[in-house]
Order: structure tokens, then C-alpha cells, then sequence
């Protein structure tokens, strides 16, 4: 039986060079090398340069750098000398993918520790970055927890990379001196990624997601364009706590301004857990002995059922493109860093387990400079990365949408809805090529229109929080059911006659919109994509006068609310930023809600008896005088009798 050694002297006696260490890697072995920004660099380079002595050497690795060194001599030596295998792809264009897909291992990251434990992939050799070890030997694996851990536990050979500044992260990252074979002391600076350029659509998709994201939600992010909306969508919040794969530069702002406080977890309740940390050497020094942050191994972080075991778990991550239908595709984009075939089916099934929990998924509209749209018809070209089943919400910059629970036709329209307007004829007719949405129904121009974010709003009423927006077109069902649930009288007052029919072709001027000569703001309650239509405000431009007829409804248990006044406080304020005179109304002589309705304009009302009719304008350039308001009311009412 061997004498066991102090960890001290055993510190010492492990203690070589880089060469040395190296010379115990076999031909034909299955080597393991650090993740992302903890990569050995000093070990890799060392391997490199001793790369003509291998032959069929496996690497194997989470976060591959497509311009890295062992990369290019698979690529010379067409694998001869090394083998890449890659479970995620870093951040490139479609043909560095194309030219390196063969490195791809497709596999969630929580199986991957499964691979190398139970000994289905085993690990000759892994070559890992650590601290120097504390007064009883324990040295932290730093900002790299996922699959090192696992690495390390597993393999024949560990040689690990000493370097003084790798910061001491706590959790479950620490290995032990007596466990690791070799040890190379070199200190150089970690792997640091450059910020990514602010781009406008960022902020704007922020502002989609913000209202999703209730205070006290626990959040996962990936990095790229999550990581800019997610600084933007959570700046107001309170109490946010992390639950994620990476940490960034803007978890780390968000914790220092007081919006992370993971007071309200549910589950590691006061920390803030990942399994690595990708950024500055400034987030590098905010973790270096933090209490309150602690990383873990991937089969924990990205296990869907400690995910799910959060409170309101809301899940935020980037995705490469989208086909009509649902299916998603997420390999590596250009300026988002790492992405991939990784956890993000992790982190989208754990938030559905999870109570109150989201999964939104967030990309730009176009790519290559606005000349490809990246809601596909059909995703041809791109591997599927998240089931159309598991997919909830998608954001662009022109719109968010739910698709859970929806028709193929109703994905179709919320897809388009929220594609570049230059895109969204090609991909209606293409829907309609694959039959995806019924012959009848007719690309209108009117279906180009930007969703004016501007105009949405919410509002507690009598404790009831009301949404205030537009309407969209994915709005046509929840439309007609606020029609038929009004009762006969309201129908009347609205339409000018009874009506007992709300079909398609008879309300579509309601929600397929421009948003400029058409515009309908809606009263909504409930969750996006569930939401109950409680009132309906709709102005339509008559354009030889330029005046918008303005018209309302409001459900009968929702009247007396002030609901119909806010409607017509926000038609008011887009009629005059597009450029109309004023507003219009017809109503029946009996209807003194709409006329009193009218009157609250702060604008001169004139009243016009027709028939059985009263007609009132406005025009916005003419603002009401303090005594037009009750005089002008008296005289309507009194033409009435």
C-alpha cells in the first residue's frame, strides 16, 4: 500500500515543464483540453509545437477557436495528427462552420460529463488551468467549472497549468493537489473576448422582452446579442438572481447596481451559479474569492430538473434563424462569441418545468447586411437545435410573439409579423406554397407595417395590471372573441346594427394594420400569447380629408374603468405623430358614452346632428378653451332630446 504523501511535497515533486509533462502523451490517446477562456494557452502551444510526433492525437474540448492552433493543423494534417472533437463551435461565419462541421459532437452539455464518467468517451490525458493551492492544497478550477471537473476526475493523466491569475471561484470547482499528475507552473493573462459593438436593434428587442421579465425572476443568458438586451431588459428590475452557463461583464454590472440580489431564487438562494465566466479581466477580478458567486459542473447548472426547480426561471438566449413552423437553428453567429449545439435545450425544457418560468429566444431579423432574412420558410440549411414543440417566445427587432400552443397558421402569422417588412411577402406566399395557411386568405401591404412599441403600455387598474398596445396580426382569434363576447346593445353602439357574425373576412381591417393610416390599440389582460382582449380602439384614415375615424368597444365587465378614455389618449397621440388633422366620430344620438367619451379630447368638438346620427370632430390644432369642454357637451346632449 502506497504511504500517503503530504500535499505540499507532493506539490513539489510534481512540479515540471510543459515538455516534460507532454512527453506522457501517447499517439492514438484521447486528450481533454480546458474550456473557452480557461484554456491552458501555455500547454496548448506547448502541444502544438510537438505536434509532428503525434498521430491520430483526439482532442477533445467544449469551446473550439476556429483560428486556433491545433485547429490548423487538423486542418493541414486532414487529421492525421490531431482529430478535433468539438461540442460547441465558437463564433464564425457559415463557412468556417461548414469547412470545420466535421469536429461537431452534437450533445447537450448536460450529458457531457455522463460521456466521460461512465466511461463511454474516455480521457487519456486532460490538460486544465487552476490557481495556485491554497493552505490545504485545494486549487479552483477558476472560471471553468462545465466539463473540467469531470475531465479531471476522470482521466488517466491530468496535467494542470498553474497560473497565478486565474481567480479562486468558489463552489464546486476545487480539485486537489494529491490529484493531479503533472503540474506546469506559468503565469499569463487569461482569454478576455472584446465587447461587442452596441447595435440599436439590441436595445430594441430589450424593450420587446422587458415586460416578460417580472422582478424576482431568475434569469439564464447567453452571451452575444442576450447579453447587450439582457443589460437593457433588466436595468429597472429587482431582485433578479442567475441561474446560467456564463457569466459576462453585464451580469456583473446588474449585480453591482443592485438589480441581482438572488434573494428570491426559490432554489441556492443568495448565489449567483453558472459553470463559467467569459469576458474582461474586470469580471475575472469581481469573481476571485466572491462569496456570493459559486460555479458548478455542467450536469448540475444545465440539469433541466435543478433549472426547473427556480422560481420564474426565464431563460434568454440567441438563435442563428427560425422556420415558419418553430424549428430553431443556433449554431455560431458573428459577434456572439460561443453559441451552438449546447445548453440551450437544456435551459428551454427547464423553464418550462419551472413555475412561471419563459424561454424567449431573441434574434435580429436579417443577417449579411439586411440581404437574407433569418425566419426561414423551411430550415434547409441549419441543423434543428430546438424542437418546434419547445419553442415559446421569439423576438426580433419588429416584435415579440408566443408560440406555444399554436397552430402552424398561427405561427405563420406571428413569424411574419415579426420578420424584416421586406421579407414578409416571400415568406407569406411561401407558407401558402406549403400549406401552411388557408388558399383563401391574401397578402395584404398593410401586413409590412412596423409595430409601433412607442404605444404600449401597462397600467394597474383597480389592481388588475392592463396592457395597453397595439394590435397585431396574431391577434385575430383573441380579437373575435372580445366581439362575441360583447353584449347585444354594445354591438349595436359599434356597429350600427346587430351583428352576430365575426368571421375573418369581416374584422381583418381590425388587426392586419399599417399601424399609420390604420391603427387599433388593444386592452389586454393575461399572458402574451393567452392574453383576453377586454377593449378594442380603432382609428382608419380617410385620406382626402386626413381626419381618422376613431371607434371603441370595451367589454361590459371592463366599462366604467377609464379603459376607453386611455385608448383615446393613445390614438390621439399616433393620429398626430403620423401627420393626421384631428378625429372623427359617428355614433347613435343615444350612445352618451361615446359622446362623453369625445368631449375628454382636450381639443374643440364640433357636433353635427345626421339622421339618426351625431358626427364629432376635432381638429388637434385647435385646442380647447377651459369652458368649450361643458359647453360643447350641454349643446350635444340637449340636441339628443
Amino acid at each position: 500500500m502506497k504511504k500517503p504523501t503530504y500535499w505540499a511535497d507532493s506539490y513539489i515533486e510534481k512540479r515540471c515543464s510543459a515538455q516534460h509533462a507532454l512527453k506522457h502523451i501517447r499517439p492514438g490517446q484521447r486528450v481533454f483540453i480546458g474550456s473557452s477562456c480557461a484554456e491552458p494557452q501555455h500547454l496548448v502551444q506547448e502541444l502544438s509545437a510537438i505536434s509532428s510526433r503525434f498521430t491520430d492525437l483526439e482532442i477533445v474540448r467544449l469551446l473550439s477557436i476556429e483560428s486556433g492552433q491545433l485547429t490548423l493543423i487538423a486542418n493541414k494534417s486532414h487529421s492525421q495528427q490531431f482529430n478535433i472533437r468539438s461540442f460547441y463551435l465558437g463564433s464564425c461565419g457559415p463557412s468556417i462552420i461548414k469547412k470545420n462541421q466535421r469536429f461537431i459532437t452534437p450533445a447537450n452539455l448536460s450529458q457531457i460529463p455522463y460521456l466521460f464518467k461512465s466511461g463511454l468517451m474516455p480521457l487519456n490525458a486532460a490538460l486544465i488551468q487552476a490557481t495556485p493551492p491554497d493552505d490545504f492544497g485545494w486549487m479552483s478550477l477558476g472560471i471553468s467549472v462545465d466539463i473540467n471537473l469531470a475531465a479531471c476526475e476522470t482521466a488517466n493523466i491530468v496535467i494542470c497549468q498553474i497560473n497565478p491569475q486565474m481567480p479562486r471561484v468558489l463552489g464546486r470547482s476545487f480539485i486537489h493537489v494529491n490529484d493531479v499528475d503533472f503540474i506546469v507552473d506559468h503565469e499569463e493573462p487569461l482569454l478576455t473576448i472584446q465587447q461587442r459593438p452596441e447595435q440599436e436593434s439590441d436595445n430594441i428587442i430589450a424593450r420587446h422582452i422587458s415586460r416578460l421579465i417580472e422582478d424576482g425572476s431568475t434569469i439564464q443568458t447567453s452571451l452575444g446579442v442576450a447579453t447587450e438586451a439582457t443589460m437593457v431588459a433588466l436595468s429597472e428590475k429587482n431582485d433578479i438572481g442567475i441561474h446560467s452557463q456564463y457569466l459576462s461583464d453585464a451580469i456583473m454590472h446588474l449585480f453591482s447596481i443592485g438589480v441581482i440580489t438572488n434573494k428570491k431564487k426559490g432554489f441556492n438562494n443568495g448565489k449567483l451559479v453558472a459553470s463559467s465566466a467569459v469576458g474582461s479581466k474586470l469580471l475575472y477580478e469581481f469573481l476571485d474569492d466572491n462569496p456570493s458567486i459559486e460555479l458548478y459542473p455542467s450536469d448540475y447548472v444545465n440539469n433541466p430538473g435543478i433549472i426547473g426547480r427556480h422560481n420564474k426561471m426565464v431563460t434568454l438566449n440567441t438563435a442563428m434563424a427560425i422556420d415558419l413552423t418553430g424549428q430553431v437553428a443556433a449554431d455560431a453567429l458573428p459577434l456572439n462569441n460561443y453559441t451552438g449545439i449546447n445548453g440551450l435545450l437544456d435551459f428551454t425544457r427547464g423553464a418550462a418545468m419551472s413555475e412561471g418560468g419563459k424561454s424567449i429566444l431573441m434574434m435580429t431579423a436579417t443577417t449579411d447586411q439586411g440581404k437574407r432574412s433569418r425566419i426561414v420558410p423551411l430550415l434547409t440549411e441549419h441543423a434543428v437545435v430546438v424542437p418546434r414543440g419547445d419553442v415559446q417566445f421569439v423576438a426580433t427587432e419588429y416584435g415579440l410573439v408566443n408560440l406555444l400552443g399554436k397552430t402552424l397558421q398561427e405561427r405563420v402569422t406571428a413569424l411574419v409579423s415579426i420578420a424584416h417588412p421586406d421579407f414578409r411577402d416571400e415568406l407569406f406566399s411561401a407558407a401558402k406554397d406549403m400549406g401552411l395557411i388557408d388558399s383563401v386568405r391574401k397578402f395584404k401591404e398593410a401586413i409590412k407595417g412596423v409595430y409601433p412599441l412607442q404605444y404600449e403600455e401597462t397600467i394597474v387598474i383597480k389592481d388588475i395590471p392592463i396592457t395597453f398596445r397595439p394590435a397585431k396580426p396574431v391577434d385575430e382569434r383573441f380579437i373575435q372573441e372580445h366581439y362575441y363576447t360583447l353584449n347585444r346593445g354594445d354591438i349595436v353602439s359599434r356597429f350600427f346594427h346587430e351583428k352576430k357574425s365575426f368571421a375573418y373576412d369581416q374584422i381583418e381591417t381590425t388587426y392586419e394594420i399599417d399601424y399609420i393610416n390604420d391603427l387599433t390599440i388593444v386592452a389586454t389582460i393575461g399572458e402574451l400569447g393567452f392574453e383576453k382582449i377586454i377593449a378594442v380602439g380603432e382609428y382608419f384614415r380617410n385620406t382626402i380629408i386626413n381626419m381618422a375615424e376613431v371607434a371603441y368597444s370595451v367589454s361590459n365587465e371592463y366599462q366604467g374603468m377609464g379603459i376607453a378614455n386611455i385608448l383615446q389618449q393613445k390614438l390621439t397621440q399616433a393620429a398626430i405623430d403620423n401627420g393626421i388633422n384631428g378625429l372623427i366620430a359617428y355614433t347613435a344620438l343615444h350612445n352618451k358614452a361615446m359622446i362623453g367619451l369625445f368631449h375628454k379630447l382636450p381639443y374643440k368638438i364640433t357636433t353635427e346632428k345626421s339622421d339618426d346620427m351625431f358626427i364629432l370632430r376635432c381638429l388637434f390644432s385647435e385646442p380647447k378653451e377651459d369652458d368649450d369642454g361643458g359647453k360643447a357637451l350641454g349643446d350635444a346632449i340637449l340636441s339628443m332630446g
